[in-house]
This record gives C-alpha cells, structure tokens and sequence, in this order.
C-alpha cells in the first residue's frame, strides 16, 4: 500500500475538535441543500463527493473551508457526470460576476 494520502489524518496530532453548534451562512445552507437535492435525485453520489475532495491538491485541501470543499467537489462531479460543461460553467461564473460587479 501506498503511503498515506495528504487528506488522511487518522490517528495524527490535529488539535482540539471544536463541538459547539454554530449558524451556518446562508451558502453554506445553499450548498448543502444543492447536495441533498443531487443525492436524492441520484445525480451524485457519496462516494463521488468523498473522492474529489480527497483528489484536491494538498494546498486546495488545507486551504478551504469545509462548504468550499465541497464546491470544489460538487464542481467536478458534476463535470465527470457530463451534467455541465466547463464552457457552461464559466459562462455562468462571468455572469454571475457582471451581475456582481460593482458597476452592474
């Protein structure tokens, strides 16, 4: 077996786990809802979530917050599904920032 993936921190040192609730912000909702509407309708799957957020570079990985791992995840499974194109996708994205821009 090949050594242990950037992802895999079982049994390492990683300081202390944080349990108190908290809100969560309203992206973070829409994205959890984006992938319990995919999951449910069978265009996803766990496993497919897991293994793309497992796939992103070790700097991607420690550098995202846990909603935007799963973004990035989503992104690609999408993608590898065929259910967008990355043309789509960055059309959309330059939409998106027009309609943000400041001067919209």
């Amino acid at each position: 077996m090949n050594g242990r993936s950037h992802h895999d921190m079982g049994g390492l040192p990683a300081g202390k786990v944080e349990r108190s609730e908290h809100d969560r912000a309203e992206w973070e909702r829409r994205v959890d809802a984006m992938v319990q509407l995919l999951r449910g309708g069978g265009r996803i799957t766990v496993d497919e979530l897991r293994k793309n957020i497992e796939a992103l570079p070790p700097q991607d990985y420690d550098a995202l917050a846990y909603y935007e791992k799963w973004i990035a995840s989503l992104t690609q499974t999408l993608i590898q599904r065929g259910v967008v194109t990355t043309d789509e996708l960055g059309r959309k994205m330059e939409d998106v920032e027009k309609r943000c821009s400041p001067s919209s």
